[in-house]
């Protein structure tokens, strides 16, 4: 297993999961976050810690911050802004990155970076792979895009290794639309749902720490159970698990009325997203291999 010290910048959901299981194979973790109550959070489970806000151009950090991130592996998990097509956080961190090499003469080693299968946009419901276009339809799926594009261009200019999970929803037991379902708030019918896609977070928690920690091959990868299904069949499943009311159900027309604008963009995308590749290049095997297996308490 590579030895180094392992940056996680925007230590959330995931990133608290990734820094946990490097940290009990005895990796050094270094986490930024940057809010007090995500630093608090962090803290509170034993993580080495520091505020890093990515919305200040031109970021000063101490020099010690610099030198960790020299020949170090980094796992970028910063949400892009909530606006515009432009990722102006992946912009500022690219700058704070090449004034670290400027500083200390080394490049890092490799970076992880989670991206999302909603660039891929509308498939009709088509399986597809890594090599389709990219088709991004609303603007957040752009600015995953656009960061992904900054990245790639960055690694290939200082010869940096870049691994790329495009990821669809996360889910686990701890993550469940429960407030969603238990309002009573409607799904749309079976016969009007397209295709969604996910992944357990721990399942995603181990295929980030096997790209940080092992020589697996630079590139984009489809990082899902690859084992689709309807949102429709989500909630319903969910609910029958969690023992809730199953939520009415309604037509795509009548959702187009009645549910929210960020709802809808989603069900307005239907692709069935293969992970071939994934499994072809990684040797971490699917703790949750399908939602079934994920719902089990």
């Amino acid at each position: 297993m590579h030895k180094s010290t392992f940056n996680i910048i925007g230590c959330g959901y995931i990133g608290k999961r990734i820094a946990q299981r490097l940290q009990s194979l005895g990796q050094t973790v270094k986490c930024y976050v940057a809010t007090q109550a995500s630093q608090n959070d962090c803290a509170a489970l034993g993580l080495d810690v520091q505020r890093f806000n990515l919305d200040t151009p031109g970021l000063e950090l101490a020099e010690n911050t610099k030198q960790n991130f020299s020949n170090s592996v980094l796992m970028y998990l910063v949400a892009p802004p909530r606006n515009g097509r432009v990722d102006t956080r992946m912009s500022n961190f690219i700058d704070y990155l090449q004034a670290c090499e400027k500083s200390s003469g080394q490049s890092v080693q490799k970076i992880v970076l989670i991206s999302t299968t909603g660039i891929y946009g509308d498939c009709a419901g088509e399986w597809i792979d890594e090599s389709r276009p990219p088709n991004p339809q609303a603007d957040r799926a752009w600015r995953r895009l656009d960061a992904e594009t900054q990245l790639q261009g960055y690694c290939a200019q200082h010869g940096v290794d870049c691994i790329i999970f495009r990821v669809p929803g996360i889910y686990a037991m701890d993550k469940l639309p429960l407030q969603r379902i238990s309002s009573g708030e409607p799904i749309v019918r079976a016969e009007d749902s397209g295709y969604t896609n996910r992944i357990h977070a721990d399942d995603l928690a181990a295929f980030c720490v096997e790209a940080m920690t092992e020589p697996v091959a630079a590139g984009v990868y489809n990082c899902c159970d690859g084992n689709p299904s309807t949102m429709n069949d989500y909630f319903l499943r969910v609910a029958e698990v969690m023992d809730l009311p199953a939520p009415p159900q309604i037509s795509l027309q009548q959702a187009q009325a009645e549910l929210s604008p960020g709802m809808l963009s989603y069900l307005a995308e239907s692709k069935r997203i293969s992970n071939e590749k994934l499994r072809r290049h990684f040797k971490t095997e699917f703790k949750y291999p399908d939602l079934k297996a994920g719902l089990k308490k």
